[in-house]
This record gives structure tokens, sequence and C-alpha cells, in this order.
């Protein structure tokens, strides 16, 4: 990749955390360009440590920005509003009929699980979460929790690739108590694929990548975003040892030539970390608007806390 370790140390900062040390992050980043207005969406994730209310994933918001430089809070939701313990990483869109849509993953409070949602709207200031509508619940797939959808769009057809969590043999129902199965070690964190010719119904495609091995990604392979060069797919994804980990990834690399069949290659590895504390650079979501490349991330700062940025790569990112 022609990105350096030291452009994302010297990447603007969008959003400070709202406090400082370990368990105080702003990121999650989900940003879609729209054109017709040259203007960028962005939606993020506030999360204070537990105990501190409204801890975990307590707020999501809605930014614009025209400039890269400067960016507007227009839209808020919190957790309560889902009768939730936690809000994950979402994802807007705007579809070619010029409605909006936002896929918002939580803590689903009829059975502890992680599930994905959508709320649709003409105005992204106007999303109304009493309208929300499911896409995808965990269990009737399989799966012990599916959040963090990101979109790609090609020929046509749009890709959501989302966190899933897999059974394993230490699974039971008991593993929802603490309602986030991805911090027990009773599952593995893979991605899985979902695919739609209109943003709004959705076939589940299955697992594209999963954990292998016992390197420094055994735990967590999750794909957060998608960019295509030079005929192939790149993916940068959230990588993890074991889910002492969890919150704490490192970025890896993997490629595809159909956005369904993946090879890592990072496997001795992370491709990026930051300098700081737990050397966690997570959630990378890139987004090609012409010969640009934009990046936005969540990245841990010295005092272990996290913050979310943005860097520009002029040219290929590869």
């Amino acid at each position: 990749m022609k990105i350096s370790p030291e452009q994302f140390v010297t990447g603007t900062v969008i959003r400070e955390p709202v406090g400082a040390g370990n368990g105080y992050w702003v990121g999650a980043p989900g940003a879609f360009y729209a054109a017709d207005e040259k203007a960028w969406y962005l939606t993020y994730r506030i999360r204070r440590p537990r105990g501190v209310e409204p801890d975990r994933g307590g707020e999501a918001r809605i930014c614009r920005s025209t400039d890269l430089k400067s960016w507007e809070d227009i839209w808020s939701v919190n957790k309560s509003q889902y009768n939730s313990a936690s809000i994950e990483r979402s994802a807007i869109r705007k579809g070619a009929d010029g409605v909006w849509r936002y896929y918002t993953s939580y803590v689903d409070p009829t059975d502890g699980r992680w599930c994905t949602d959508i709320i649709s709207a003409r105005d992204p200031r106007k999303f109304d979460t009493a309208n929300r509508k499911s896409i995808f619940k965990a269990k009737p797939l399989g799966l012990e929790g599916i959040k963090d959808p990101f979109i790609y769009e090609n020929a046509g057809t749009f890709y959501m690739f989302l966190s899933i969590a897999l059974p394993t043999q230490k699974t039971t129902d008991k593993s929802h108590s603490t309602l986030d199965i991805y911090n027990t070690g009773e599952c593995v964190s893979a991605t899985g694929l979902a695919t739609s010719k209109d943003l709004d119904n959705w076939k589940w495609e299955g697992v594209v990548l999963k954990p292998e091995g016992n390197g420094w990604d055994c735990y967590c392979r999750r794909i957060n975003s998608v960019v295509s060069v030079n005929g192939q797919f790149i993916a940068f994804y959230d990588g993890s040892a074991g889910h002492h980990e969890n919150y704490e990834e490192k970025t890896g690399i993997a490629t595809s030539m159909d956005l369904k069949t993946w090879k890592v290659q990072t496997p001795e590895g992370p491709r990026y970390t930051s300098p700081h504390a737990t050397k966690c650079l997570r959630y990378i979501d890139a987004h090609q608007v012409g010969a640009t490349t934009h990046i936005f991330y969540e990245m841990v700062r010295a005092d272990a806390a996290h913050d979310l940025r943005h860097i520009t790569i002029n040219g290929s990112v590869a």
C-alpha cells in the first residue's frame, strides 16, 4: 500500500473523545460523499468507560462537511432510544431515489445479541428511530451477533460487509449475559456479506473472511472498508489475537477479485498501528472520490483514549 504509517499519526483530528484516558473513545466512522451536494456525511460513535453514564456506546451522531475541515453535527441518537445496552458502528447512504438510509447496529434488548436495522428519511436530519426496520437478527442466521455495517457499490450491486460473531464450543445462551459476546472469548469475530440491488432488500451471502491459525489476528478479522485498485479489491480489516484485545484492534490488509473470496496479505502482523499506548488503529473507512481516497479512522492517543481522524491520499492507495 502507498500509505505510510506516519500519515495516520499526523492525520487531521475530526472529533476528540469526551474525556481523557482509557475507555473514552470517539470513532467507528461511517462516511458517505453526497456528490449532488459536494458534501460529506459522517456517522460516528461516542463512548465512555463502563460505569460513567451513559457508558459504553451511549450515543451516535451524524455530522456534515463541505470542506473536510469544519464538521457540523446534524443528528444524534442515544442508546435509550433503542432500549439497548450499546450502539456500535453505523453506516449512512443516499440512494438514487433520493432517500437517505441509516444502517444502525446495537444490542437487541430481546436477546442480548448485536443486530442491524435500517432507518429511512428524505433528510438525514429527520431520521426517526421509531421507524426503524430490522435487516438482520443474529439467531436466524446461526450467528451470535451481527453489527458494524459498511456498504460498497460495484457494477450496480451493493455489498454490505458486517462484523459477525461465530459460535464456538464455549458458546451458550449465557454468553449473552454481558450484552457483548465479542468481549467474552466465547465466540470468534469474523466478516459476513449481504448484497442488494436497492439498498433496502438484502440477501445474506454468508461468511467471507474469518480468523485462522494462531497469529496476530486469530480471534478477529473484521472488514471495515473496501477500495478498488488495478482490477482487484483491497479491504482494510481489524484484527486481534483474542477477546482481551477487543476494542483495541489493529489494521490488516486483504485482497479479492470478486468481493466474496478474500486472501489475507498481512499474516505476519498488522499493516497499520498507532505508536501510542495499545497501538490501536481501527475502523478504517476508505472512500474513493475521483482520483482521491479519503480515509476516516479511529486511533489510540498517548493517554489511551481514542480520537477520530481523517487523511487524504492523492492517487492510488496501492
